[in-house]
C-alpha cells in the first residue's frame, strides 16, 4: 500500500469532508482549529477513491487502530483521527488521502528490482508540507539527481 503524495485534490476541501462524515456541523468552520482549516485533501491513488486515510505525525493521545510507518509518520484510518482533529486534540502534521495505491504480494518488490522505482528516504517536510508541485523534483534531489537532466529517450546500449 502506498499513497501518492504531490496531487492536491483541489475540488476536495477537509471541511467538506469533516461535514459530509458528520464530524461537524454545517456551520462548523467557525469552531474549527485553524490547523484543521489547513489540511490538504490529495488524491492518494487509484484504489478505493472514496476511503479515506490520514498520515500524520505522532498523535498527542494514543488513538485505535493507528499504524506505525516509521519512527515519526502513523497511519489512521479510522474517525476517530478525524475528530480528534476537528477538536484540536489531533496531530500536529496531517495529510488526508482520498484511494491509495495497491501492489499484490511480491509485485512492488519485483517493480524495485527492475528499476521501474527510485527510491529517497523519508521526509516529514516533504511529506506535509503543500508545495505540491515541486515535492517530485525535491524527492530526486535528495537522492541526488537533477529532473532537468534526465532524458526522455529510451532504448538500449
Amino acid at each position: 500500500m502506498g499513497f501518492v503524495i504531490n496531487r492536491p485534490a483541489d475540488e476536495i476541501a477537509f471541511i467538506d469532508v469533516l461535514r459530509q462524515l458528520k464530524i461537524i456541523e454545517e456551520d462548523g468552520q467557525i469552531n474549527l482549529p485553524e490547523k484543521a482549516r489547513e489540511i490538504q485533501v490529495v488524491h492518494g491513488g487509484p484504489v478505493e477513491t472514496s476511503r479515506g486515510f490520514v498520515l500524520h505525525t505522532l498523535e498527542p493521545e494514543p488513538i485505535l487502530g493507528v499504524v506505525k510507518i516509521d519512527g515519526t509518520i502513523r497511519l489512521s484510518a479510522n474517525m476517530d483521527i478525524l475528530h480528534a482533529v476537528a477538536k484540536g486534540d489531533g496531530p500536529e502534521r496531517v495529510v488526508f488521502a482520498l484511494g491509495y495505491s495497491g501492489w499484490d504480494a511480491g509485485q512492488l518488490e519485483a517493480e524495485i528490482q527492475q528499476n521501474g522505482w527510485i527510491l529517497c528516504p523519508s521526509s516529514d517536510d516533504l511529506l506535509f508540507d503543500d508545495d505540491f508541485e515541486t515535492k517530485y523534483e525535491r524527492a530526486l534531489a535528495m537522492i541526488g539527481v537533477d529532473l532537468g537532466m534526465l532524458s526522455t529517450d529510451t532504448g538500449r546500449a
